[in-house]
C-alpha cells in the first residue's frame, strides 16, 4: 500500500467513526432498569417507578427541542409515576449551531406525564448560563426544582442537592430539610461526587453530569468523566458501603455533540419497600 492510499484510508476510517460518534449521540435513549429496596418506606405504600433523565444539553445539532420531544414521548410510553431530572437543560458549546433560550429549551417538558409530577436540581450549565432564568422556566411548565432542599413527594421524600461542580450545594441543608419530612429518603443531584460524603441515612443518590465518559476510547477508556473520582462514580450503578448510587449517561452532549462507547440513556428504578 502506498503512502497516499494509507492515508486516504485513515482519513475515510476518520469520517466513519465521526460519523458513527454523530450517531450515537443523536439514538434514542437507552432505558436501563433498577430495583432498589429501601428500608425506610413507608408501611403499606406501593412501590414508585422513577425515572431519571440527565444532562438534557438542548442546543444544535445534537439535541434541539424537537429531538427532546420526541424523548419525552418515550419517557411517558414508560409510564413512570414519578419523573426526575438531574439538571443542564441547556448547552452553550462551542460546537453548536444553535442555541435556545431556557424558556425553548425547557418548552418540551411540559408535556412529560406521570402520577407524582417531576422533580428537578440545577446543573452547572445552568449556573453558567443564568439559574435565575432556568428556575423561573421550569416554574412556568409546571417542574418542582429542588435548591438544596426537599419536598415530600407521595412516599418519598427527595432531597434536592444543588450543583456540587459550581460549588452551590449545601448537603447540610438538604439533608435537615429531607429528615423533617415523612417518606423514605432519595437524593438527586446533578454531580455524583457528594455520594462518599452523604450521611448513611441517605441510602439511594440519583445523579448525572459525567455522561458515562461520552467519548471512551478502547483500551484507554473516558478522555474525562468531569469527576474528581474519575472512574469510580463515572456510570451506572455503585454499590458503596451499603449505599447505592445509579449514575445516568445523560441525553445531550458537551464539548462536541459526540458519543462513542457511552450512549444516551435514562433510568427506570423500582423503588419499594426493604427489609425492617
Amino acid at each position: 500500500m502506498t503512502v497516499r492510499r494509507f492515508l486516504l484510508l485513515m482519513v475515510a476510517l476518520g469520517m466513519a467513526l465521526l460519523g458513527w460518534s454523530y450517531w450515537s449521540a443523536i439514538a434514542d435513549p437507552v432505558v436501563r432498569e433498577a430495583e432498589v429496596a429501601l428500608a425506610d418506606w413507608p408501611a403499606g405504600a406501593p412501590p414508585v417507578r422513577a425515572l431519571l433523565m440527565s444532562d438534557l444539553h438542548v442546543a444544535g445539532p445534537d439535541m434541539p427541542p424537537e429531538r427532546l420531544a420526541r424523548i419525552v414521548e418515550q419517557a411517558n410510553a414508560l409510564r413512570p409515576d414519578i419523573i426526575l431530572i438531574a439538571g443542564d437543560f441547556v448547552s452553550d458549546k462551542r460546537a453548536s449551531t444553535s442555541s435556545y433560550s431556557f424558556a425553548e429549551a425547557v418548552a418540551p417538558l411540559a408535556g412529560l406525564r406521570s402520577r407524582l409530577g417531576t422533580v428537578a436540581v440545577l446543573g452547572n450549565h445552568d449556573h453558567w448560563r443564568n439559574a435565575a432564568e432556568a428556575r423561573a422556566a421550569l416554574t412556568r411548565i409546571g417542574v418542582r426544582l429542588l435548591d438544596n432542599d426537599a419536598a415530600a413527594v407521595g412516599p418519598l421524600a427527595i432531597g434536592g442537592l444543588d450543583d456540587a461542580f459550581t460549588n452551590h450545594q449545601d448537603p447540610g441543608a438538604m439533608m435537615s430539610a429531607m429528615r423533617a419530612l415523612p417518606g423514605a429518603r432519595i437524593v438527586l443531584s446533578h454531580s455524583p461526587d457528594p455520594f462518599p460524603a452523604l450521611p448513611g441515612d441517605a441510602s439511594l443518590m440519583l445523579a448525572g453530569h459525567t455522561h458515562c465518559g461520552q467519548i471512551r476510547l478502547p483500551l484507554i477508556g473516558a478522555i474525562s468523566t468531569m469527576s474528581a473520582y474519575g472512574d469510580r462514580y463515572a456510570c451506572g450503578l455503585i454499590r458503596e458501603n451499603g449505599r447505592m448510587l445509579i449514575v445516568s449517561a445523560g441525553l445531550g452532549t458537551s464539548i462536541l455533540p459526540l458519543r462513542l462507547g457511552a450512549v444516551p440513556d435514562m433510568w427506570l428504578v423500582r423503588l419499594g419497600p426493604g427489609p425492617r
